[in-house]
């Protein structure tokens, strides 16, 4: 009897749960329905002028005729790869070298002042110069995308690392945990949060490197396709690349989001 009380219990839990992330996804659709009708009104009304801000139906007509036609793929996969790659070097260089400073405070306290310097530093400024070291192709993207994602995980892996519990790092070491031991049992599970909350940052961050690096020279990618609309004023073909660009950062964040949820099993939700 209680078995089946606590049983209709965790059902009834449940339906509320959907239908509260089913009612948040409705209220979502209103809000971006709403946007949009704004929007239209405003141009049609000219109250916006439509050479500045496009019309929405225009830059709809426009994302649709890239993927019928299979016009986009091509420089939707160049811009993917460059921000995989970029996304995926800066995140591993970042998680190393967050761990070894933060294990070591000599090295920490030596290359202290370079962080500083080298993270204060704009560093789209640097997009000519990797032009320079590695052409026109996609390594001077990925370089780019490189150095915008390392920073955001290494500060967070960093911090991850040194918030470890020194009663839990006591208690290991007590029980005779080795330096690899205390490594995968403690240090590591301890920056996973901070690593994958990084990580949805670093998403937008490793487009920013490929798109910035399109914008300043190259053949193929969705932000050569926006330089190429700017040239000629279509500001419908603009908007158009912003929202296939935002499709895909929302896909690649979905997916560290799924790894996220794998991995963090323990944390509650």
């Amino acid at each position: 009897m209680l078995k089946a009380s606590a049983s209709v219990q965790r059902v009834s839990g449940i339906e509320k749960g959907i239908s509260a992330a089913a009612r948040l996804r409705i209220m979502q659709a209103l809000l971006f329905a709403a946007l949009m009708a704004l929007w239209y009104a405003l141009t049609e009304t000219e109250v916006l002028p439509t050479f500045f801000f496009g019309q929405p139906i225009a830059v709809f007509k426009c994302v649709v005729q890239w993927f019928v036609t299979g016009e986009i793929f091509y420089h939707l996969w160049m811009t993917s790869v460059e921000t995989v790659l970029g996304f995926t070097i800066g995140a591993s260089l970042a998680l190393i070298c967050g761990l070894w400073f933060a294990l070591s405070p000599t090295a920490s306290s030596l290359s202290d002042p370079y962080i500083k310097a080298i993270n204060a530093m704009p560093r789209v400024i640097l997009a000519p110069i990797f032009s320079m070291w590695f052409g026109l192709g996609i390594w001077s993207k990925v370089a780019l995308g490189v150095t915008l994602v390392f920073f955001v995980v290494f500060f967070n892996v960093y911090q991850g690392v040194r918030e470890v519990s020194p009663v839990v790092l006591a208690n290991a070491r007590m029980l005779g945990a080795s330096k690899g031991q205390l490594l995968r049992t403690v240090y590591l599970p301890s920056a996973t949060s901070w690593v994958f909350s990084s990580l949805h940052t670093s998403v937008g961050m490793a487009f920013v490197g490929a798109v910035v690096g399109e914008y300043l020279g190259s053949s193929a990618g969705v932000g050569y396709l926006i330089l190429q609309a700017e040239g000629v004023f279509d500001v419908n073909t603009v908007f158009a690349g912003i929202v296939v660009l935002t499709m895909a950062a929302l896909l690649l964040d979905a997916l560290v989001g799924i790894v996220e949820r794998r991995l963090l099993k323990w944390r509650p939700t």
